[in-house]
């Protein structure tokens, strides 16, 4: 539990954030990012046949994985102020290229997990296996309990069907039947021209390999963000300052600017979760911004380096 005193001064940083000009949206830098990976798909199954399927699978994990962070952005309204519009600009990204549901994205991210950020029984992403990954729940099962850091590094593998899963039973509870029918276009337009293409043992190759890089790529992602990071209860949750919840519940990634890409702009978490809306082509300029406001302040900033933060996951997970 952090001592450190959080001065409710959070106007200071956002104003200074502001004026610089960095929570200005980016139409066209988000829409040249948008229109080059529709022309990558383009270009996949036009050279299709001339790739080897290993190869081809990677190519279609970093195309996978470009959507996804294009569409966690354009549902932050990054790109565009209207709320409407970006949700529909996020459907060919989310629903067609990866059979992932907006709206729960969007219900379960945008609503619940920034407002409620590592507040047990708010947050959902805590929540997994009925919480057995947060502090002071074991778990209900004896097995679970006594290996669930082994089953936790396991699940990272199957992040993507589970998204999956739960993009469907989100749907389908709440009757949206329109981005369901947009969802299971996933299906015959990309692996349904794949195995048109191909031949069925090199699109099958090319499926495997996507399904074994993009769940980790992505879950070795979005782990760093807020675990082994203070936990809170809901009436905790509540007397926390929005600057001090979401400075205390998560942890930014030190490295430049290949760190920024490879991990989406998620690396800078602490400046993602006080400014959502700041567009992640600027967030490390936000990052060197908010360092000096904590450094000027004594706020506690968390930073570690990528392995750093998996090893303090490890423990904690171990300790859970």
């Amino acid at each position: 539990m952090s001592t450190t005193a959080y001065p409710n001064n959070f106007d200071e940083l956002k104003a200074q954030v502001r004026e610089a000009g960095l929570l200005e949206r980016v139409p066209i830098r988000g829409s040249i990012e948008m229109i080059a990976i529709f022309v990558s798909f383009i270009v996949v199954y036009a050279t299709a046949t001339s790739w080897n399927p290993i190869l081809l699978g990677l190519f279609m994990t970093l195309l996978f994985t470009r959507s996804v962070f294009v569409s966690h952005d354009i549902l932050h309204t990054q790109y565009f102020k209207n709320k409407a519009l970006s949700m529909k600009l996020s459907y060919p990204f989310s629903a067609i290229i990866l059979s992932n549901s907006s709206s729960w994205w969007d219900f379960k991210h945008n609503i619940n997990h920034h407002t409620y950020c590592n507040i047990v029984t708010k947050d959902e992403d805590i929540m997994a296996l009925n919480g057995a990954f947060t502090p002071n729940n074991k778990g209900d099962s004896p097995f679970l309990r006594k290996y669930k850091h082994i089953i936790f590094w396991g699940a990272m593998f199957f992040m993507y069907p589970a998204f999956i899963a739960q993009s469907y039973n989100f749907v389908l509870k709440r009757k949206n039947y329109g981005e369901f029918a947009l969802m299971l276009l996933h299906w015959p337009i990309i692996w349904g021209t794949m195995f048109y293409i191909l031949p069925f043992t090199d699109a099958l190759i090319v499926l495997l390999t996507l399904n074994f890089t993009l769940s980790p790529w992505l879950a070795f992602g979005f782990i760093t963000n807020h675990l082994g990071c203070e936990v809170f209860d809901l009436k905790e949750g509540k007397e926390l300052s929005w600057m001090e919840l979401q400075m205390r519940t998560s942890r930014s990634l030190r490295g430049g600017a290949f760190v920024h890409w490879f991990y989406g702009g998620l690396n800078t978490q602490i400046e993602h979760h006080l400014f959502p809306k700041a567009p992640r082509f600027n967030l490390l300029k936000v990052q060197k911004m908010t360092r000096e406001f904590a450094d000027k302040y004594n706020i506690l900033y968390f930073e570690t380096t990528p392995i750093e933060a998996y090893v303090q996951i490890n423990n904690a997970i171990k300790k859970y």
